[in-house]
């Protein structure tokens, strides 16, 4: 949900970008974007907004599948905490014993355990595919905000005061070399934070900060990249995307969420 390694996210978006130029099915993405809708050959905002929501959908879909075939060790059709912690964790005791940088393995299976006790609405350790979805994407159900703000908290306040201070934030994103210059991109986001994130103005974020951050209250998510993509690629503002206005942008395209940030570049066409 958060930013990765600026560096790392500029190495995949390299890759990414040379696929799309270089491989026919960055022109098929593009043509189920229109096909979707009402095939006129171009791409509009309510087709690019629709096309982003199934994209993102079915991301989630998949990898609840992927899961669940994992999880669901007897076949039962329901995944048990017991299923997941040993199918994460393997048949290990709850100290760990002789596994390498034990502390850490028992936070995660702490953190992990928590979340599953969210997720699992009716309390019977077993999880439903929903409440699969529940604990595998957290940010997609309103009951599981709380979770999603208390992990991003304990994941950027390192001196734990219950703050997420400045140095934190741009911490999570960037690690500075020995005497390097601090990138400009760097400074925007000291300038995000301090204008954008610190809504009280008080140098730091709070828990309800932070969700206001991680979890934008009342936003159409795909309708807010659909219009940055729009308004980016749309080169003769006609309010629509030809396929050259958005092939002549492909470097958006590909660190969105339109082509999976890049994943459907090698999918086959009848699973897109």
């Amino acid at each position: 949900m958060r930013l990765t390694c600026d560096a790392e996210v500029h190495r995949i978006r390299l890759e990414r970008e040379e696929e799309w130029v270089e491989t026919e099915p960055a022109g098929r993405i593009v043509d189920r974007m229109d096909r979707a809708g009402d095939g006129d050959g171009w791409v509009s905002l309510t087709e690019l907004r629709a096309w982003i929501a199934h994209t993102q959908q079915r991301h989630i879909r998949d990898s609840v599948s992927a899961a669940w075939n994992t999880y669901d060790t007897d076949r039962d059709g329901r995944v048990g905490w017991e299923e997941l912690r040993n199918a994460t964790y393997g048949h290990y005791e709850p100290e760990f014993h002789d596994v390498e940088d034990a502390e850490t393995y028992k936070k995660m299976l702490a953190r992990d355990e928590r979340r599953f006790r969210v997720a699992d609405q009716d309390g019977d350790s077993v999880a439903t595919r929903e409440e699969l979805t529940a604990f595998l994407h957290p940010e997609e159900f309103p009951h599981m905000r709380d979770i999603v703000i208390a992990e991003t908290l304990e994941d950027l306040d390192k001196n734990k005061d219950g703050y997420v201070q400045v140095e934190e934030y741009i911490a999570d994103l960037y690690s500075a070399e020995p005497g390097e210059e601090e990138p400009a991109w760097v400074q925007t986001e000291r300038e995000q934070f301090r204008d954008f994130r610190d809504l009280n103005k008080d140098g730091r974020l709070d828990g309800s900060e932070v969700g206001h951050w991680v979890l934008p209250p009342a936003q159409d998510q795909p309708l807010v990249e659909a219009n940055h993509l729009l308004h980016e690629s749309d080169t003769d503002k006609d309010g629509r995307l030809s396929k050259a206005e958005i092939l002549g942008n492909w470097n958006m395209f590909v660190g969105s969420q339109a082509t999976n940030y890049g994943e459907d570049l090698t999918r086959h066409h009848d699973e897109l």
